[in-house]
């Protein structure tokens, strides 16, 4: 039997190499000086790419990865991920841009999904005690990702700039790099057997002093996507995402704008959002398994109506940056809450494509979010409207998760007055 720590060590080892995504902002001035005939919305192309080819290749391929089992999909998605990296190294190698959203865009947002969702679904099972925290510390490794990628890549980049191959290199060294980890990472990943329980758990069970909660159903990925549970956690993520990644789209030059500080002090407190993001991804979800998944994202929601609405009325720099890193904690406690909430929902059968279909909401998010920030800043000048709506937007996400507490209390109730089969 393997130990379950170490699974989770090992799935931390995967998300921290594919979370260094977040650290693209690095490669954006160097790009546009190494290709100068790409218009700044081509670079923001490369970003997009991935994101979007996350979120559909987490749809796609989760039935992989149920199918297949975690060891398998982890080494396919280093495959994608580095292989990824290194096909774009050669694109800026080369000075060609299509060969770079080839390689970071498609294959690595392939890579990035298949590994998001891989170590997750197996760690819900090892963990059926403490299903929040077990999530929040594998999806707290992609939070922190960056902020380990972000120093490495410009340290790179810097090194290897008088030869004019900074980028390239980077991305040839990183590449390697992640797919060691990766493969190192996933060759570790296993399920446990059917019905596992921790020693402890089994013991309090086998005592009397304990009784495992059932899961309100235990549904195949495709008979999940017919509940309105599904479009409820959908619609969730959808309105999270979009209005995080809106923030840390424009984070520096918000800053810059609002309060008045200059470009180096704003790139300090964007090295800080993504502390909280990480942060709140491993204390969001630990808390979960206290005041229940739909509370906790009903506090998201809360919590953020209010947030959006100060941000454009805040005259104190360290109240403007508290509820930033405020803002970036719902945020990424969102993603690691999430598996555990699915398992509450729907079961672990197939956890990993339900996940999958649920993290579609991030390809459309990652589209929605910066587009509309940008337009609004556009036309208006100024990023108070945009806030504004964000926080409307979240009216409409707190709605929807009183919705899903009503739904959990009727079905709790219905379950819990069945008769027992023992």
């Amino acid at each position: 039997m393997k130990n379950r720590w170490l699974i989770a060590a090992s799935a931390v080892g995967v998300h921290a190499s594919i979370g260094s995504v977040y650290a693209f902002s690095v490669f954006k001035k160097p790009l546009g000086q190494l290709i100068g005939t790409a218009t700044n919305n081509e670079i923001a192309m490369t970003f997009s790419l991935a994101i979007f080819f996350l979120g559909m290749a987490a749809a796609i391929m989760g039935h992989f990865v149920e199918r297949h089992g975690p060891r398998k999909a982890g080494m396919l998605a280093a495959s994608f991920f580095g292989g990824g990296m290194l096909i774009a190294g050669l694109g800026a190698y080369i000075q060609n841009l299509y060969v770079i959203w080839l390689g970071y865009g498609v294959l690595g947002g392939i890579g990035l999904g298949i590994g998001y969702i891989t170590p997750v679904s197996t760690l819900v099972k090892w963990f059926p005690d403490r299903r929040g925290l077990a999530t929040g510390l594998a999806i707290m490794g992609f939070g922190f990702g960056a902020m380990i990628g972000a120093p490495v890549f410009n340290y790179i980049i810097e090194t290897f700039t008088v030869a004019g191959g900074g980028i390239a290199y980077t991305w040839f060294i990183m590449g390697l790099v992640y797919l060691v980890v990766m493969f190192a990472s996933a060759s570790y990943l296993e399920r446990p057997p059917q019905g596992w329980l921790p020693a402890g758990m089994q013991a309090a069970v086998d005592a009397g002093e304990r009784t495992v909660t059932q899961d309100l159903s235990q549904l195949m990925a495709n008979e999940a996507i017919k509940k309105a549970p599904f479009y409820g956690l959908w619609i969730m993520m959808f309105i999270n995402i979009s209005c995080g990644l809106g923030v840390i789209y424009s984070a520096s030059p918000l800053a810059q704008e609002t309060m008045g500080l200059t470009a180096t002090q704003a790139a300090t407190m964007v090295g800080f959002m993504s502390l909280f993001n990480g942060l709140g991804r491993i204390g969001w979800a630990s808390f979960s398994d206290v005041i229940g998944r739909g509370n906790t994202y009903l506090a998201f929601f809360l919590i953020q109506i209010v947030a959006f609405i100060l941000l454009p009325n805040l005259t104190s720099v360290v109240a403007f940056q508290i509820v930033v890193f405020t803002i970036l904690s719902c945020y990424g406690g969102g993603f690691a809450t999430l598996p555990a909430f699915i398992g509450d929902l729907f079961g672990t059968k197939e956890l990993g494509a339900i996940h999958g279909y649920v993290l579609t909401a991030w390809a459309f998010a990652g589209l929605a979010g910066p587009q509309i920030n940008a337009y609004l800043h556009t036309v208006t000048g100024s990023y108070e409207t945009t806030l504004y709506i964000f926080s409307g937007a979240f009216v409409v996400a707190l709605a929807v998760s009183i919705a899903m507490i009503i739904y959990i209390k009727r079905a709790r109730a219905e379950l819990d007055s069945r008769p027992s089969l023992a």
